[in-house]
C-alpha cells in the first residue's frame, strides 16, 4: 500500500521534471542552431515544389483574412504554429495568433498571410500543409502531411 502511494505522489514531480527538461532541450536547441539556418529563416511565398516548406491552403488563407478583418488596422497577426512535448501521442500541436517574430522563427507567406514556426517545431511540420476545416461539431486549423509514395512498394 505504501508503494502505491509513493508512486502516485511522484507523478506530479515527474511531470514537473519532464516539463523542465523539455524546456531546456528547446532552449539548448535554439542556442545550438546554426546562424545559417537563422539567416534563411524569412521565406517569401514557398514554391509548391519546395518539400520542406510549410504550405497553406486557400481555406486557411481565407480564414486568417477573416480573422484579420476583425482586428484594428495595423494589428496584423501571424498564425503561429508550435509543437510541444506531451499529449496522448507524444506531441501537442498548437495554433495561435501572434504579432511578434522571434529570432528563431521561420516565416512563410502566401497571399499576404503569414505563418510563423520556430526552429524546434519546424522539424516536426516541414513539408506539411495547414488547412482550415469546418464541420458540424468543430472548426479548426489542421495539418495535412504528404504521403511519401516512394517508400511504398507494390
Amino acid at each position: 500500500m505504501a508503494a502505491a502511494s509513493s508512486s502516485s505522489a511522484s507523478r506530479p514531480l515527474l511531470r514537473r521534471v519532464a516539463a523542465l527538461v523539455g524546456g531546456r532541450v528547446r532552449a539548448n536547441h535554439r542556442l545550438l542552431s546554426s546562424s545559417s539556418a537563422a539567416a534563411g529563416a524569412d521565406r517569401a511565398s514557398p514554391s509548391p515544389a519546395d518539400p520542406d516548406a510549410v504550405h497553406m491552403t486557400d481555406g486557411c488563407i481565407r480564414r486568417l483574412k477573416e480573422l484579420h478583418g476583425k482586428e484594428l488596422p495595423g494589428e496584423g497577426k501571424m498564425l503561429r504554429v508550435s509543437v510541444e512535448a506531451g499529449g496522448c501521442s507524444g506531441f501537442q500541436y498548437s495554433f495561435s495568433l501572434d504579432d511578434k517574430k522571434n529570432s528563431d522563427d521561420r516565416v512563410f507567406e502566401k497571399d499576404g498571410v503569414k505563418l510563423v514556426v520556430d526552429d524546434v517545431s519546424y522539424d516536426f511540420v516541414k513539408g506539411a500543409t495547414v488547412d482550415y476545416e469546418e464541420e458540424l461539431i468543430r472548426s479548426a486549423f489542421v495539418f495535412k502531411y504528404p504521403i511519401d509514395e516512394s517508400s511504398y512498394e507494390e
